[in-house]
């Protein structure tokens, strides 16, 4: 491993939609974070606000992707 490798993980607040807690959300790369409650992936995207979406893996390409996440309400 080089001398010089050097790690930085941004460490958030967030509200996990897949386990529905508030909790702390570790970045495992630039916009993917990792829920430290369930251990789910989630995509961060900022339109206006920051929301987290769960990353689901595609069965047929193998290429992680997201997909739309509904609310407790059933609207997305």
């Amino acid at each position: 491993m080089p001398k010089n490798f050097r790690l930085q993980a941004e460490i958030v607040n967030g509200k996990c939609p897949t386990c529905n807690l508030f909790t702390v959300l570790v970045s495992i790369e630039r916009d993917f974070f990792r829920c430290m409650s369930c251990g789910s992936d989630l995509e961060q995207h900022v339109n206006g606000k920051i929301t987290y979406l769960p990353v689901i893996t595609s069965p047929k390409t193998g290429k992680p992707y997201v997909r739309e996440w509904l609310e407790e309400d059933g609207t997305s």
